[in-house]
């Protein structure tokens, strides 16, 4: 620990202000935070270095659970260990779980938010410029001109815009593709063991059913699943939480889920963390802690367990090799969700021009900071979806 605290250059409560200030006005989903963190962490403040990051993002793209959180969670634990990650966790999920909480009780005192569709006109399409921006930036800096990690990355763009969805296997079949072909190992004892254990996943997650449990129960079940087994972003976890909310146990009706999803969108931090404004629609503010907790305390978990391994044996050839492949896959599936969700965000010429300008001014501005430009995105959206929409 100690040594820890020597090769930091920051204390651990600059670390929490950090992540309290980035849930706070992290806007753009999973893509866009983990562009922020590399930015402001490691190319303005060299607070972690870009082996620890990318190490972070890899572990983070390889468990199940929100990307964003477990990545914050993981630069949490780098110098400052267990205290480390709890406390940069629990900084950087608070502010936008307050947020939601109080948006649900807004839109059951006053029976919907109506403006919300003007409001996500315009935010929806700034948030692709602000996600394209940082999926190049990741792009530049980790894939660079390397042949077989631009491979493993273009076919990942492909996979993921195809399937909308991300593909766990292939995040480590990438990374064991690289490692094999970079850094052979020299014996293969315990893989037998580990597609033992990955075998019994399936198995696990159907152990956990909700069937005659009290409503409490029944949600923590519920979002225990969602965040214990399914991988990657908000863009994968909105198609499980659809069917478990609104078709399996009937807590939503579809316009209640969509405007769930529109909540996440327009406010900072995790896109996951709509899981909150379910909890609260469903069940009050109990709900709402409880479907917060049971989503994300598998993910801290899954990220601080194998965190002492990952830098022990971090630096060995195969290890690099391992991560480098992940990394590619990771970032590939990161740009293919932006064309993903561009789709559906830029659906006239209004919202192309805020989208196309949005990554205009933040290229040309590199100190532009994006709540601003969510702001100016949002008045545009209340001016302009009335006008398309009369």
């Amino acid at each position: 620990m100690d040594e820890a605290h020597n090769a930091s250059r920051y204390t651990l409560w600059q670390m929490v202000l950090y992540m309290l200030r980035l849930g706070a006005l992290g806007f753009g989903g999973p893509v866009a935070l983990v562009g922020y963190m590399h930015r402001d962490l490691v190319e303005d403040r060299k607070w972690i270095s870009d082996s620890d990051y990318k190490e972070g993002l890899a572990l983070a793209q390889m468990a199940p659970g929100p990307l964003a959180a477990q990545l914050g969670i993981y630069l949490g634990y780098v110098h400052y260990r267990i205290l480390g990650a709890t406390l940069a966790g629990i900084a950087f999920v608070l502010p936008s779980f307050l947020m939601v909480v109080a948006l649900g009780w807004a839109y059951v005192r006053f029976g919907g938010l109506s403006w919300m569709q003007a409001v996500f006109y315009g935010v929806g399409a700034a948030v692709i410029g602000i996600i394209a921006m940082s999926a190049k930036k990741l792009t530049d800096k980790s894939i660079k001109k390397d042949k077989l990690l631009w491979a493993i990355y273009l076919l990942l763009v492909v996979v993921t815009v195809v399937t909308e969805s991300e593909v766990a296997w292939l995040f480590i079949a990438s990374g064991v593709l690289v490692w094999f072909l970079r850094a052979p190992p020299k014996w293969f004892a315990g893989s037998s063991l580990n597609a033992a254990a990955l075998a019994h996943v399936p198995l696990a997650a159907g152990m956990l059913g909700t069937t005659g449990a009290p409503l409490l129960a029944k949600i923590a079940l519920f979002f225990g699943k969602a965040g214990a087994f399914v991988f990657g972003s908000g863009l994968a976890i909105v198609p499980f939480l659809y069917g478990g909310v609104v078709q399996e146990h009937h807590w939503l009706n579809d316009k209640q889920f969509v405007d769930a999803v529109a909540v996440a969108m327009i406010t900072p931090g995790p896109v996951v963390i709509t899981v909150g404004f379910i909890g609260f629609l469903i069940a009050g503010f109990a709900g709402a802690v409880v479907a917060a907790l049971a989503t994300f305390i598998p993910c801290y978990l899954f990220t601080i367990i194998p965190a002492p391994y990952f830098k022990k044996y971090g630096k060995l050839p195969g290890v690099v090799a391992f991560v480098d492949g992940i990394t590619a896959a990771a970032i590939g599936a990161i740009t293919g969700s932006v064309i993903v969700l561009a789709r559906r965000s830029m659906v006239d010429i209004p919202t192309v021009v805020i989208a196309l300008a949005t990554a205009a001014l933040l290229w040309r501005f590199k100190k532009l900071q994006e709540p601003v430009v969510i702001a100016a995105a949002a008045f545009a959206g209340l001016v302009l979806y009335p006008l398309m929409h009369s």
